[in-house]
């Protein structure tokens, strides 16, 4: 893709500039034991709309089971970087061919906790997301593609909570919304990109129950 989109421009020169601590101010730097993995963010023009690809996990997973979230996963020894892993786990899981990805850059890499896992975001572009399509039911109830207006709409947003834990949310058509890892990065990123619109911060939900 030679030149990019307008609606997709501002937010690949965020995603150039953010730092880890923008993009996850509450989060600390991945300890050396931290197992790499990789996440695709991947924008196009679906049906005509700006979008992004989302997959539902499946509900029988043992770990966030019916979460929305990025292609993505651990990296294997064979891969060549974040960059192979992300582009890996999204063929294996919606059936996204490489061929025809561009490939943005990379987001810093941030470190989850409770799996231990150091995590960069990939971001990239293709012509559109027609084709795609659950190919690992083990891993993915069904694919996603979620218009950036509806990310951007105010409507749509709000945050969770449980106890003392506050954290960004979106409401995407699903039963349970769009929150965590995945909706913090989202979030940030369209903040920096200055794509946000003023929504109601107070507006909060409580967090879903694990499934």
């Amino acid at each position: 893709m030679s030149e990019l989109p307008t609606w997709l421009k501002p937010i690949a020169d965020a995603a150039a500039d953010v730092s880890a601590g923008t993009l996850a101010p509450s989060l600390p730097a991945p300890p050396p034991d931290a197992r790499p993995s990789a996440v695709l963010m991947l924008f196009a023009e679906h049906e005509g709309e700006p979008s992004v690809l989302l997959t539902e996990r499946a509900a029988t997973l043992r770990q966030h089971a019916g979460q929305i979230s990025f292609p993505g996963g651990a990296q294997d020894p064979e891969d060549d970087g974040p960059t192979a892993t992300a582009l890996r786990e999204a063929h294996e899981e919606v059936g996204l061919e490489p061929d025809g990805v561009s490939v943005l850059g990379r987001l810093p890499t941030l470190w989850l906790s409770y799996s231990n896992f150091a995590v960069t975001p990939v971001l990239a572009t293709r012509d559109h997301l027609d084709g795609l399509r659950v190919v690992d039911e083990a891993e993915v109830a069904q694919v996603l593609r979620v218009p950036l207006d509806r990310l951007l709409d105010p409507e749509h947003r709000f945050s969770v909570v449980r106890g003392g834990w506050r954290g960004p949310a979106f409401d995407v058509g699903t039963p349970v919304p769009l929150w965590g890892f995945t909706a913090g990065v989202l979030a940030r990123l369209l903040r920096v990109a200055g794509l946000e619109r003023p929504w109601d911060e107070s507006r909060t939900r409580p967090l879903p129950e694990p499934r």
